[in-house]
């Protein structure tokens, strides 16, 4: 009786070992899905906060329609793309100067 449950406890112990590399494993293979996946929320988590941001302010719309309306639309786009590379550079500009403790953070 001693010895089978002496097999059994060894048994166990074997099982538990492999189980736990199957886990370690199982969490390498699939580190890149996590990663795929994060992003992808991100992603979601972005276009819902400009949908929401669009919702309580129509009057974007509003002006961004009677800009090609009344503008060329070339002109625009030109533009636009001016602000927003001046816009993704304040940005760059801001988080460099908190990284580096010259200015504070701010809460998102």
């Amino acid at each position: 009786m001693n010895q089978e449950l002496i097999d059994l406890a060894v048994e166990r112990g074997r099982l538990l070992e492999r189980i736990s590399s199957q886990r370690e494993r199982l969490g390498r293979d699939l580190q890149p899905v996590g990663e795929a996946l994060q992003t992808a929320d991100r992603a979601v988590a972005t276009i819902r906060k400009g949908t929401t941001y669009v919702k309580q302010h129509p009057e974007v719309v509003t002006v961004g329609v009677a800009l090609l309306v009344v503008v060329q639309p070339r002109r625009v786009w030109r533009w636009s793309k001016r602000a927003f590379f001046a816009w993704r550079s304040w940005r760059m500009l801001c988080r460099e100067l908190s990284d580096s403790g010259l200015l504070a953070r701010r809460q998102p």
